[in-house]
C-alpha cells in the first residue's frame, strides 16, 4: 500500500534514519516501507543532497521546455485561428508547418487556442444505419461516391435567396461544385451536373438525400427525374434515411464550415456572391488540410474519373429482357395492355423480365422497379 500524503514526509525520514542505522538489510526494510529498492535509493540520494527538502514530493513538470512557442508563434497561431474559425488544432498546426520551417507541438497549439478562448467543444454524434436504395460503400479512391445536397440558403444584401448547389468527393473531400443555382428544378441541376461530368468525369456512386430534385415520394423507389438520370449514365444511387443529415456527415461537416465562413459574414448583392464561394472553395481545396488525409489538401488527392461522360446514352439491358419505351404519361404497352409505371420514367426504355405466364418484372437499368400482373392488369411498385 503507498504511503499516505499527510505522513509521506515523515515517513521518509524515517526510512532514512533507518536505512542509515542499518538495522536492517536494506531490501527487508524497503518491503516494511511497501516500497521498492530503487525508490529507497532514490530518497537515500535526495536526503544527502537537499536534506528534508529533498524528501518532499516535487513536481513532474520538467524544469525547462526547449520547444515553448514564443510570443511571435503564439500570436501567428492565433491570428491563423481567427481567419479560419472553424479549422481545428490539426489543421492550424499543419498550415503553420507549411508557411514556417517548423511548428510548435500539437499538444502546445491546443493549449494556446484553449487559453485564448478558441477552442469549441462539441459532442460526437454516433452514425445511424443506412437508407433506402442502398448502395452504401466506404470511398477507397476518389470518384467511388460523390455527395451532393443543397446549402441551406440565405438572403443577399438586396434580399435574394443564395441557395448553393454542393457536389464532393467523399474520398478526397475535394468540393467539386459549391454553385449558387437559381433554382432546384431538375433541369437546372442537371446543367450543373454535365459541366461537372464534362470537367471531372462521371463517379461511381451519387450520395444523396431524399428531398427533390434528389428523389421523389411518388415514384418507385423514389426514383426522380434527376436519378433516374442519373442510372442511365451508370450511376449507382445511394440514399440516406429521411430526417438523417449525419448519414452524410462529411457533407454535413462541409456545410457547416460554409456556414460560418462564408454565409455569416458575407455581405454583398446576389450577383457578386459567387465569387466569393469560388475563392472559398479554392482555400478549402488547396490550403486547408484534412486530418482524414494524413494532412493533406484536397487538391494533392484527387484524380479525375477516368470514366468519361457520353452525353446521349442509353440504359443497357440483358438480351433477354423485353424492352419497353414509357410514354409521356408513363406508361407502356404489354401484350395489348396499357400499364401506368411512373412518369418519373417517360421517355426512357425499362426492361420486362417474365417471371410466371402472367408476370413480369419490370427494371430500369440495376434497379427492379416493380412487377407487372397481367391477370389484374395491374403494376405493383416497388418501395
Amino acid at each position: 500500500m503507498p504511503w499516505k500524503e499527510s505522513h509521506v514526509v515523515e515517513l521518509r525520514t524515517e526510512f532514512v534514519m533507518r536505512a542509515q542505522k542499518r538495522e536492517l538489510p536494506f531490501v527487508r526494510l524497503c518491503e516494511e516501507y511497501k516500497i521498492s529498492a530503487k525508490t529507497g535509493y532514490k530518497w537515500i540520494a535526495r536526503f544527502e543532497e537537499d536534506g528534508t527538502r529533498g524528501l518532499v514530493k516535487q513536481s513532474r513538470r520538467p524544469m525547462s521546455s526547449p520547444r515553448q512557442a514564443c510570443e511571435e508563434e503564439v500570436c501567428r497561431i492565433v491570428l491563423l485561428k481567427h481567419a479560419h474559425r472553424s479549422w481545428g488544432p490539426k489543421k492550424i498546426r499543419e498550415l503553420f508547418a507549411r508557411q514556417c520551417s517548423e511548428a510548435p507541438s500539437l499538444s502546445t497549439v491546443k493549449r494556446i487556442l484553449k487559453k485564448a478562448g478558441l477552442v469549441e467543444e462539441r459532442s460526437r454524434r454516433r452514425a445511424a444505419y443506412c437508407g433506402r436504395i442502398e448502395n452504401r460503400v466506404t470511398a477507397s479512391a476518389p470518384n467511388e461516391v460523390w455527395t451532393t445536397d443543397f446549402k441551406g440558403w440565405w438572403y443577399s444584401t438586396d434580399k435574394q435567396r443564395v441557395t448553393p448547389l454542393t457536389v464532393q468527393d467523399a474520398y478526397s473531400r475535394y468540393l467539386l461544385c459549391a454553385e449558387i443555382v437559381p433554382d432546384a428544378r431538375t433541369e437546372t441541376v442537371q446543367k450543373s451536373f454535365e459541366r461537372l461530368f464534362e470537367q471531372y468525369g462521371v463517379p461511381k456512386a451519387i450520395r444523396s438525400d431524399n428531398g427533390p430534385p434528389f428523389a421523389s415520394t411518388r415514384s418507385p423507389l423514389g426514383l426522380s427525374r434527376l436519378s433516374a438520370w442519373w442510372v442511365s449514365q451508370g450511376i449507382n444511387l445511394d440514399r440516406i434515411r429521411p430526417g438523417h443529415p449525419e448519414e452524410n456527415g462529411v457533407h454535413e461537416r462541409m456545410h457547416r464550415d460554409l456556414e460560418s465562413e462564408v454565409a455569416e459574414t458575407l455581405e454583398c448583392k446576389w450577383d457578386e456572391q459567387q465569387p466569393v464561394l469560388d475563392m472559398w472553395r479554392r482555400e478549402r481545396n488547396e490550403e486547408r488540410p484534412h486530418e482524414a488525409l494524413g494532412m493533406r489538401v484536397p487538391a494533392e488527392v484527387y484524380k479525375k474519373s477516368e470514366r468519361k461522360w457520353e452525353r446521349e446514352s442509353e440504359v443497357e439491358y440483358p438480351q433477354e429482357y423485353m424492352r419497353r419505351r414509357t410514354n409521356a404519361a408513363g406508361q407502356i404497352r404489354l401484350k395489348g395492355i396499357m400499364l401506368t409505371i411512373s412518369r418519373t420514367l417517360s421517355g426512357w426504355d425499362v426492361g420486362l423480365k417474365r417471371v410466371s405466364a402472367k408476370s413480369y418484372s419490370v427494371w430500369f437499368g440495376p434497379l427492379c422497379v416493380g412487377l407487372v400482373d397481367l391477370e389484374n392488369e395491374a403494376f405493383q411498385a416497388a418501395q
